[in-house]
């Protein structure tokens, strides 16, 4: 008597274990495919914060520290103090000067000097700048950073701090400045700068 002859092959239970696994496999490599680009995402946002953050830290360095004791005229003629601050609530000048070292590699008619201010406008911190001194229109404001719940701008002087700058005298500027940032996904950024006080005559 011949014994039956045996097929080679998986069992329709086998073939449900595998793609079982197969489908936990692939369901597990999704789940960390997802996890690391939104690592990715948060993390290059992140990295972007810290560079903004920078560039603001050394743009309000190199606009401090050549302050200059220069009164201006506004497009209405009416006489803007050297130096600015009001303290740093949405809308008001945080703070405004006038600065030295502008750079002119074209040779353009202009001066060297250049008048610049700092307002926080909504959630972005907008930096204005002007062609001329005295009585030209401002360029479009420059968004320098975006996510700002709240801005608060001291002032230092002989006398000490004060969350405002009326110095008697149009051409005084503070010794230092402090500036707190209470930035999105960042949390609170102060920072102490000096400026160009000692160019006072």
């Amino acid at each position: 008597m011949k014994r039956p002859e045996t097929t080679a092959g998986f069992t329709l239970v086998e073939m449900m274990v595998a793609l079982f696994i197969f489908g936990m496999l692939a369901a597990s490599g999704v789940a960390l495919l997802s996890f690391s680009v939104r690592a990715q995402a948060a993390t290059t946002e992140r990295l972007d914060r810290l560079g903004a953050m920078q560039r603001l830290t050394s743009m309000l360095t190199a606009d401090l520290t050549q302050a200059v004791p220069r009164p201006v005229r506004d497009e209405n003629g009416a006489t803007v103090p050297a130096f600015v601050g009001e303290g740093g609530q949405d809308g008001d000048v945080a703070i405004g000067l006038v600065r030295g070292g502008w750079s002119n590699p074209a040779s353009a008619p202009r001066p060297s000097l250049q008048r610049v201010e700092y307002r926080l406008v909504e959630d972005r911190l907008e930096r204005t700048r002007w062609p001329m001194l005295d009585g030209a229109a401002p360029y479009p404001a420059s968004v320098i950073m975006s996510g700002v719940k709240s801005l608060a701008v001291r002032f230092h002087d002989k006398q000490g701090w004060r969350d405002q700058w009326d110095a008697e005298s149009p051409v005084a500027l503070p010794d230092a400045v402090e500036i707190v940032l209470d930035m999105e996904d960042v949390g609170v950024v102060r920072q102490l700068l000096l400026t160009g006080s000692e160019a006072q005559p």
